[in-house]
C-alpha cells in the first residue's frame, strides 16, 4: 500500500502515514526503507516522527502467513534543535507480532546521523521523494476502475506528463542488515510489509497504516481520506479472504470495458492472486526489481505506478516518465536516500 496525503485530514496525521516502502540489496546486505510524512501535503505539516509511535517492519519468512521477525523503531520528541533520538529493536519469533514484546535493542541514534552496531545500519530524516508519478494519469486510472469504464485517453497524455512529487521530501528510515545475520541469508525469501501504531491512552497500541505492494492504496483505496477502512489495520494474512472477490470483480470490471482480456474473471482472479497477501516479496542476495514480470522487492527508481497500471489493466501503461526525474533523489551509497 502507498498513500502521499494528498488530502486536507491525511495532512493532520502525515508522521503516521506511509508513503512508500523499499526493500533491496544494498552495499552490505538487505535494505529496509520506509517513508512517511509528505510535504505533498503543503508546507504546514508537522516535522519529524511522532514520538508516540512506532514504525515497523515486519517480515514472513519462505511464505510463513505470520511474520517471525519485526524491526521496531521509537522515537524520542524532537530538541532544541529538531533532531531526535531513536531506538532500533529486533523482535523474533512469536514476539514478532506481539505488540507487549520488548525485543532486543540494537541501536540507537539521532535524526540526521548515521548509527551502526553489529552489521546493522540506520539512518532517519526528512530526504528528496524518490517516488515519481502524474497525479493527473492516476486519476484517470481510478475513474475507469472505479466506474468499470474504458479508460479516457482525452484526459491525459503521456507526452504531457508531469512528476507530481518534484521537489517533494518525505520523512525515511533506512535500515540495512548484514548478509551473513540470521535469517536475512542469500536465497532466504521474504514477505515485507510495514506499519505505523500510536499508542493508545490505554496502555496499548492501534494499528494506523500498512504497506506492502506500491500502490496499493491510490487504485484500489483512493477515497480512503479518513484512513477509517479496515484495510489499514488487518493483517496482510486476511486480505485474501476479507477482499480477494471484491478486487477481482473491480479489475474484471475494468479490463473488459477495456477489452484487454478475453477472460476478465481470470484475469480479476489472477492480480488477486499477485497483490495478495499485501507483502513485498524478495529474495534476500537478488537483484530487486517491481516491474512488469517480477516483483522482487523494490528499488528507489522502480516505475511502480507503471508496472501496476499495466498489471490491473492487463495492457501495457506508460507514465511517460523514467526514473531520470528522481536520479538526484538516490544514491549509490549508505542511506541510499539523499537528505534534504
Amino acid at each position: 500500500m502507498s498513500h502521499h496525503l494528498d488530502t486536507p485530514l491525511a495532512a493532520q496525521n502525515g508522521q503516521l502515514y506511509i508513503d512508500d516502502l523499499y526493500v533491496f540489496n544494498g552495499d552490505r546486505g538487505t535494505v529496509f526503507i520506509m517513508d512517511v510524512n509528505s510535504s505533498v501535503t503543503g508546507d504546514d505539516i508537522q516535522h519529524g516522527f511522532h514520538p508516540e509511535a512506532r514504525y515497523e517492519f515486519r517480515v514472513h519468512l519462505d511464505g510463513a502467513a505470520l511474520e517471525e521477525l519485526t524491526y521496531r523503531v521509537a522515537f524520542s520528541p524532537p530538541d532544541v534543535e529538531g533532531q531526535q533520538a531513536f531506538s532500533l529493536y529486533a523482535l523474533v519469533g512469536s514476539e514478532a507480532r506481539a505488540d507487549d514484546a520488548a525485543g532486543t535493542l540494537l541501536v540507537e541514534g539521532r535524526t540526521g546521523d548515521l548509527a551502526s552496531n553489529n552489521g546493522v545500519r540506520i539512518w532517519a530524516g526528512r530526504v528528496a521523494d524518490p517516488f515519481y508519478v502524474d497525479l493527473d494519469q492516476l486519476a484517470v486510472i481510478d475513474a475507469a476502475l472505479s466506474n468499470g469504464a474504458k479508460v479516457d485517453a482525452s484526459k491525459w497524455r503521456p507526452e504531457n506528463a508531469k512528476n507530481s512529487f518534484a521537489g517533494k521530501t518525505v520523512q525515511s528510515i533506512v535500515i540495512e542488515v548484514a548478509e551473513q545475520d540470521e535469517p536475512l541469508t542469500p536465497g532466504t525469501h521474504l514477505g515485507v510489509w510495514c506499519t505505523t501504531k500510536l499508542a493508545t491512552d490505554a496502555g496499548g497500541w492501534r494499528t494506523i497504516n500498512r504497506a506492502g505492494h506500491p500502490m496499493m492504496w491510490p487504485i484500489f483505496w483512493p477515497k480512503d481520506t479518513d484512513f477509517s477502512d479496515p484495510a489499514n489495520a488487518r493483517h496482510p494474512s486476511d486480505d485474501l479472504s476479507a477482499e480477494g472477490d471484491g478486487f477481482a470483480s473491480l479489475i474484471a470490471r475494468v479490463v473488459a470495458a477495456n477489452g484487454t482480456s478475453g477472460d476478465p474473471e481470470g484475469h480479476g482472479r489472477a492480480v488477486v492472486g499477485r497483490i495478495f497477501p499485501d507483502v513485498l516479496p524478495f529474495e534476500v542476495g537478488s537483484a530487486a526489481g517491481y516491474g512488469f514480470a517480477v516483483h522482487n522487492g523494490r528499488t528507489l527508481s522502480d516505475n511502480v505506478a507503471e508496472a501496476m497500471f499495466s498489471l490491473v489493466l492487463n495492457a501495457g501503461v506508460t507514465t511517460g516518465l523514467t526514473a531520470v526525474v528522481t536520479a538526484q533523489a538516490r544514491d549509490t551509497k549508505f542511506p541510499y536516500v539523499v537528505p534534504a
